[in-house]
């Protein structure tokens, strides 16, 4: 019996992290899921332990002060996790939702819990607030996005009906994170009448890479491409037909350029309701998307943003 999908999601009470809360809606999840809801507490002291409350005479009244509103911060964070778990509870009735709070860095509460729950997909919305949590693209979701060992869906909410057709633009470049971008959306369930299009970008560090390796869809490819541009259309009609087998439609665009402007643009024009991109690529001079294209797209894309790591084997 194949593992129920883990999700991890990130919530400090912000507009930003309700509209991560309604994009899931529109993210492909399936009806059976397990999901975490975590607040953090961003306090200077975290709240005092056990050991720590048994001789109060002896810690000085500033501590104590500190200690006092750690706690309270503790219980806002952990109010609002439970008002997360309700509204996602709302909506996948059949999940198995809990929730969490702690005291820590937002950012790094994040990937300690994620490092040891293991979820196949981590969620945080697009900018936040400085009370319980920043979830700000720059500096939470940013560390977020770059540090985790998980994928990490950048939620922003475009108000549509959860059972509208979704429209998904998939950054490809043949690297095994791009591939494994290509299987996440595949194992999806969307709405009939979904689309998606591929995006391949012929950038000069992309064919360079080419050379030197054996991409992961090269068995797919025929072994006389006369050269690195026919191999990338051979390679991006091999993933397209992943996603046909699965019931989407595919469209494709290859085309030369800067791959954050790129893919940037293309989502835009396309109106993609998601961009998805792998964190890692091809190239060894500037790794075609984890702390470049990655970070670029999520932070500048008015859609939602994946970035997909491929599925590590969760420990016993």
């Amino acid at each position: 019996m194949p593992e129920k999908m883990k999700v991890l999601i990130a919530y400090d009470g912000s507009s930003c992290a309700d509209a991560a809360l309604d994009d899931l809606r529109r993210a492909g999840l399936p009806h059976v899921a397990e999901a975490l809801i975590i607040a953090v507490a961003d306090v200077f002291l975290p709240p005092p332990s056990d050991a720590e409350r048994t001789f109060p005479e002896q810690v000085p009244m500033a501590v104590q002060s500190a200690w006092t509103q750690a706690t309270h911060a503790v219980e806002e964070a952990h109010a609002l996790a439970m008002q997360a778990r309700a509204r996602v509870q709302a909506s996948f009735p059949d999940w198995d939702v809990s929730a969490e709070a702690c005291a820590d860095s937002p950012a790094w509460a994040v990937i300690k819990k994620a490092d040891t729950w293991q979820p196949d997909l981590i969620v945080v919305g697009s900018h936040g607030r400085s009370t319980v949590g920043r979830l700000l693209l720059g500096s939470v979701s940013y560390k977020v996005v770059t540090e985790a060992h998980s994928s990490v869906r950048v939620g922003r909410d475009d108000h549509k009906a959860g059972e509208v057709p979704v429209r998904l633009v998939v950054g490809v470049d043949g690297s095994a994170d791009a591939v494994a971008a290509v299987h996440a959306v595949a194992a999806r369930h969307w709405p009939t009448g979904s689309e998606t299009r591929l995006v391949a970008v012929l950038d000069s560090r992309m064919l360079t890479a080419l050379a030197p390796h054996r991409p992961p869809v090269a068995e797919w490819v025929k072994a006389d491409v006369p050269d690195e541009q026919a191999w990338v259309h051979q390679m991006v009609e091999a993933l397209a037909e992943q996603l046909r087998a699965a019931g989407l439609t595919v469209s494709s665009v290859i085309q030369p350029g800067d791959p954050k402007a790129v893919l940037l643009d293309e989502a835009a024009h396309w109106e993609a309701d998601c961009l998805v991109v792998g964190a890692r690529g091809l190239s060894r001079i500037e790794q075609f998307l984890l702390g470049s294209v990655s970070t670029a797209v999520a932070a500048r894309a008015h859609c939602s943003v994946e970035v997909i790591r491929p599925k590590r084997t969760r420990e016993a």
